[in-house]
């Protein structure tokens, strides 16, 4: 119902921002029908192929770009002496965040810090991991994305991967 309302107001919106380049020669009201009607269609389309990129995404993930067998317990490893190198704060709130999936401010609450403490510790666990852990996500996601061509999209989202 929300995005229902959002287009009927975006509608609204833009006969406010046009209104002087706007000439309505029949019903306003009729005008205003067809506009949130074509945005309604609009959006399904879009959510459509929004569907499909998915689909394809989870496809190609799953056909053609797994990591060889023999890449997990050397990536584990890996993984663990990245862990080993972060400072015990950054650690632990590292751990909470990813392993425990607590948001920002519980983890604040449980530790009795400010957020923004938090946020620095998790950028600078998040860097140490990116760096130690490169290997991995350049010849990984790097894959990905030239199958995809959305090279700049997994860019932006590599700090959620973990």
């Amino acid at each position: 119902m929300d995005e229902a309302e959002d287009l009927v107001q975006q509608a609204f919106v833009k006969l406010w921002e046009y209104r002087s380049q706007l000439q309505v020669s029949f019903s306003l009201k009729a005008y205003l029908y067809k506009t949130v009607h074509n945005a309604c269609l609009n959006r399904l389309r879009s959510r459509s192929v929004q569907s499909k990129y998915l689909e394809f995404n989870a496809q190609q993930l799953d056909t053609m770009h797994t990591l060889p067998e023999d890449t997990a317990p050397e990536l584990t490893e890996r993984f663990q002496r990245a862990m080993d190198t972060l400072p015990p704060q950054c650690r632990h709130i590292f751990e909470l965040s990813r392993f425990e999936a607590l948001k920002y401010r519980e983890i604040a609450e449980q530790l009795g810090i400010s957020i923004k403490t938090v946020e620095t510790q998790m950028g600078k666990a998040l860097r140490v991991m990116r760096v130690q852990l490169a290997d991995y996500l350049v010849t990984f996601f790097g894959l990905c994305a030239m199958a995809t061509g959305f090279l700049s999209s997994l860019n932006l989202r590599l700090d959620e991967l973990f």
